[in-house]
């Protein structure tokens, strides 16, 4: 059976809902979509020494939060799409900023064996794979690679401060394999909140560079919004202005503009 006809008849059983809004249609609608093309810098609250460069490509608040949540926590797997695509955005941003091209490649944050258990699958994973495509059809050179690995345990991190995190998670990663020569090494994650986990991932990440290359660069979906004075959390990127035109100008949930059908 056709796979658009199988897909018709889930929807009749099982009707699509936004994920940000619950709004009947599509797994996450344009609206909410857009929200995740506003790629900027991620400026934890206490900005903490060591943190990489990082770009997410929205903020991780209104709709974006239940959209991440359902993807990460509720199973909704299909939302690995639009999300690998706001994931892909924010890479082309923070590489954008790099002069030369050197090829990049995609790092996922590796998840606890507690959360893979607990999920039942490796989320980071996914919407890294998603990205690479996107990117991929874009033209542009880029591929991923399980360059870390976990070791020990660490709690959960809910409730605790910005050093306490960092305290948890302290030697915690290592290097699963060797490093490719002359690449650009991005790390990528689902949503930045204090930037522990970038910051201790990336030291480790750090120490397998050369002399002359560039820093360890970091990417993710959305990032906690930092309020300023004037309420917002911080100005969209101008280093990518153009490309950041090209990805609002298509369809809001194709980087490289082919229609979503979901």
């Amino acid at each position: 059976m056709d796979g658009e006809l199988l897909g018709a008849l889930a929807d009749l059983v099982l009707p699509r809902t936004c994920a940000g809004c619950a709004v009947p249609g599509a797994v996450l609608c344009r609206s909410c979509a857009r929200l995740l093309t506003r790629p900027h810098l991620a400026t934890p609250r206490r900005f903490p020494d060591g943190f990489p460069p990082t770009v997410a490509a929205g903020a991780y608040a209104g709709p974006v939060r239940p959209a991440l949540l359902a993807f990460k926590e509720r199973g909704r797997a299909e939302l690995a799409r639009p999300l690998g695509v706001a994931l892909a955005i924010a890479v082309a941003a923070v590489t954008g900023a790099v002069p030369g091209r050197r090829p990049v490649v995609l790092v996922p944050v590796p998840s606890s064996r507690t959360a893979l258990r607990t999920r039942g699958r490796d989320h980071v994973r996914e919407l890294t794979g998603q990205a690479v495509a996107e990117l991929r059809a874009a033209g542009r050179p880029v591929t991923a690679s399980r360059l870390l690995r976990r070791r020990g345990r660490v709690r959960d991190s809910a409730g605790l401060s910005a050093v306490q995190r960092r305290a948890n998670l302290a030697g915690t990663f290592a290097v699963a394999g060797p490093v490719p020569a002359g690449v650009l090494l991005v790390l990528v994650d689902d949503v930045v909140s204090s930037g522990a986990t970038l910051i201790e991932a990336a030291a480790v990440l750090a120490r397998t560079t050369r002399r002359g290359d560039p820093p360890v660069l970091a990417a993710a979906v959305a990032a906690t919004p930092r309020t300023t004075g004037n309420g917002t959390s911080g100005r969209d990127l101008r280093v990518v202005r153009n490309l950041s035109e090209i990805v609002l100008g298509a369809p809001a949930d194709r980087l490289s503009g082919r229609m979503n059908r979901d």
